[in-house]
C-alpha cells in the first residue's frame, strides 16, 4: 500500500484497514507455523503496511489536536524548569580493586592438609 493512498483515507478508513491487516497477519502466522505459507514475503509486507497505516493515523490525530487554539511561545518557554546537574564524587579505581581482592580471598576455601590427601 502506498503512503499517498493512505494519506487520502479518513481516520475511520485507516482504522478499518488496520483491523483487516491485523486479521490477515494473524492468519499468515498460523499458516507459517503449520507449514502452509507459500508467500513468506507477505508477512513482512502486511506488518509494514500496518506500521504505515498507524503512522499516518497518528499524524492525522496529532494534526487535528494541534488545530485548536494556539499558545504563545512565551508561556511555553517560561514553564520549562531547568534543573542543575548533579555532581558525583570521583570513584577511585584503587579502592574498587582492593575490595574485589579482599572478597575473593574470603570466598576461597582454605587449603588444609586433610583436603590434599
Amino acid at each position: 500500500m502506498k503512503p499517498a493512498d493512505i494519506r487520502a483515507m479518513t481516520i475511520d478508513q485507516i482504522d478499518d484497514e488496520v483491523l483487516k491487516l491485523k486479521k490477515e497477519h494473524f492468519n499468515l502466522r498460523f499458516q507459517r507455523a503449520s507449514g502452509q505459507l507459500e508467500n513468506t514475503a507477505r508477512v513482512r509486507e502486511v506488518r509494514r503496511d500496518i506500521a504505515r497505516l498507524k503512522t499516518v493515523a497518528r499524524s492525522k490525530h496529532q494534526g487535528s489536536a494541534k488545530s485548536g487554539p494556539a499558545k504563545s511561545s512565551s508561556t511555553e518557554a517560561g514553564s520549562a524548569k531547568s534543573r542543575p546537574a548533579k555532581s558525583r564524587p570521583a570513584k577511585s579505581s584503587r579502592a574498587k580493586s582492593s575490595r574485589a581482592k579482599s572478597s575473593r580471598a574470603k570466598s576461597r576455601p582454605a587449603k588444609t592438609a586433610a583436603a590434599k590427601s
